[in-house]
């Protein structure tokens, strides 16, 4: 049995794992590979295994970096089944849809050619079937089955069995976690302890750092909504569309209806976002047992006063007219793009301002320049001095932190033989491979990009 790592290996992007027995091949998730132009150039790469020899591909869940290289594998002559929760297959949809305007625009930018089209995305849902958390599947030598990981709606951690006597030690659980929640979260049940793997798969974007705990996160939130709206300024919140955006407003919904913040305007000005909450509301099933309550008591979670969703271009053009105080919570969560940039460089030279992270930004992209304290950025060629607040919430992460991480693990101490941390920079899943060999005594390591293990 062997383990390739190809993307999400000593980074966080380009999630791709493949399982090989020998006669069957399945593939975990087929993401993009997201950092400035050299990531451009690695996502339309030939793939380094021959796409027509996949039994079945499953996704974890809906973000890009997770599911962006799905129409490329379409293309490249992959016809087996694609599998993943109900939720996850509706909100990748419109992920791969957003994904293909970008994508267009650096085509166009660069003078390239596109590495797919409309009609792969099509043709990859012509595949994908949706199925339940539990629902055990055969595909050749595996047996597998999708349990809770609690990281964004849908979200799913992948359980392999292969061999036919886990009992008597004549075969093997093999988890790969995907992405995991860091609870507890506003929205999300808690991801699903693993007790009996021999070979788990996790990962480590937050492998050397700790989180805030949720009432600190909450409170900080709340401190900065007030200070900036007592300084007439504008709070702007580049957010991910899919959860954080709606772990937002859920949050805000109860700052909201409890008469801790002033009621002032707030923009969801995010299209996708929008289209993501729509699906969020149609699968209220997969949320947690307070937020049941909560509906039960006629609280609309994505429904508050001074919440607006601005749809259209010339919606969005209409914040402007809007004097501050005043929230936009816009896309993308890296200011890597989207309208948050317009709002950026109208606002960020504002010392009454605030632009508050609420979520991991990468090495290279906008938003960690900000973060690490940049006193001038440059936004679509214009230089603009960044007098604005600006302020990190790393508690509303959808990442659970190295304690967390760690605590996983150790859940499984006594049945397993082998961890891989996945899906972190370097410094922090080789972080968390020491942590897991000094307290745990299991033996742990960072794979590489292309590498492969046997098991």
């Amino acid at each position: 049995m062997k383990i390739s790592f190809f993307g999400g290996a000593q980074e966080v992007t380009g999630s791709c794992f493949l399982f090989d027995s020998g006669k069957t091949k399945v593939l975990v998730d087929c993401g993009l590979f997201q950092c400035p132009r050299f990531c451009d150039i690695r996502s339309k790469e030939p793939f380094p295994f021959n796409p027509k020899e996949i039994s079945a591909l499953f996704v974890t869940h809906a973000h890009i970096d997770h599911t962006g290289r799905i129409p490329k594998l379409i293309k490249a002559g992959f016809s087996g089944k694609i599998f993943s929760t109900p939720p996850t297959k509706e909100l990748a949809e419109l992920m791969l849809s957003d994904s293909l305007g970008v994508l267009e625009k650096e085509a166009k930018r660069h003078n390239e050619p596109l590495f797919y089209e409309e009609r792969d995305i099509a043709a990859a849902l012509e595949l994908w079937k949706g199925i339940d958390y539990y629902q055990k599947l055969e595909i050749g030598d595996f047996k597998i089955r999708l349990l809770d990981s609690g990281h964004v709606l849908g979200s799913a951690m992948v359980e392999f069995e292969v061999g036919t006597r886990l009992s008597d030690g004549q075969g093997k659980k093999i988890v790969l976690t995907g992405d995991l929640g860091n609870p507890p979260t506003p929205l999300l049940r808690d991801p699903e302890e693993v007790r009996d793997a021999q070979v788990l798969l996790i990962e480590s974007t937050y492998g050397n750092r700790v989180h805030e705990n949720r009432p600190e996160r909450k409170l900080k939130l709340e401190r900065v909504i007030e200070d900036t709206l007592k300084a007439g300024g504008v709070l702007m919140i580049p957010a991910f569309s899919l959860e954080r955006t709606q772990e937002l407003l859920a949050e805000i919904d109860d700052l909201v209806q409890f008469g801790r913040i002033p009621q002032v305007p707030i923009f969801l000005d995010s299209p996708l976002a929008i289209k993501a909450t729509a699906v969020y509301k149609k699968y209220k099933s997969y949320f947690n047992k307070e937020v049941h309550l909560k509906i039960k008591s006629g609280d609309d979670l994505f429904r508050f006063p001074g919440l607006r969703f601005t749809l259209t271009t010339a919606e969005s053009k209409q914040i402007n007219e809007v004097p501050p105080p005043k929230i936009i919570i816009a896309g993308s969560g890296m200011s890597t793009g989207g309208r948050i940039l317009h709002h950026e460089r109208r606002y960020l030279s504002d010392p009454k301002s605030t632009l508050l992270m609420a979520g991991y930004q990468a090495a290279g992209s906008l938003g960690r320049v900000l973060q690490d304290g940049a006193s001038e950025v440059t936004i679509f060629g214009e230089k603009i001095p960044v007098r604005a607040r600006v302020e990190t919430l790393q508690g509303y992460s959808a990442h659970p932190d190295r304690e967390q991480l760690l605590e996983f693990v150790s859940k499984s101490k006594d049945s397993l033989e082998e961890v891989f941390a996945i899906q972190g920079e370097p410094a922090s899943c080789l972080f968390m491979v020491q942590r897991i060999r000094d307290y745990l005594g299991i033996d742990a390591s960072a794979p590489k990009y292309g590498e492969t293990y046997e098991i």
